[in-house]
């Protein structure tokens, strides 16, 4: 966080707090979860500044030949985890994310 610091203390701060409240609480709320290292890495990558409305190779944007990968490997690991033949990713509102994590307890 090294440039996070140089550039906003402030949000750096609030940040480190945040990680520290998180590893000394237990949430049970739903929509929240504890991520692993990996998955803050993947979060922080460049794939977070891409908007990509559509579907794998059908999108109104161009330029998202690489979410397209990571999607379309999102797809194929459902498939594989649920025995299913089709799989959708995407959640069409936070509620209905919500709703997901509800009923996978």
């Amino acid at each position: 966080m090294k440039r996070l610091i140089d550039v906003d203390p402030e949000i750096a701060k609030a940040i480190r707090l945040e990680t520290e409240r998180q590893a000394s609480k237990l949430e049970l709320i739903a929509s929240e979860n504890f991520v692993s290292e990996a998955v803050l890495e993947a979060m922080g990558s460049p794939l977070t500044n891409k908007y990509a409305e559509g579907y794998p190779g059908k999108r109104y944007y161009g330029g998202c030949e690489f979410v397209d990968v990571a999607e379309t490997l999102a797809i194929e690991r459902a498939k594989q985890l649920f025995g299913a033949d089709h799989a959708n990713v995407q959640p069409h509102s936070g509620a209905q994310a919500n709703m997901a994590a509800y009923f996978a307890l």
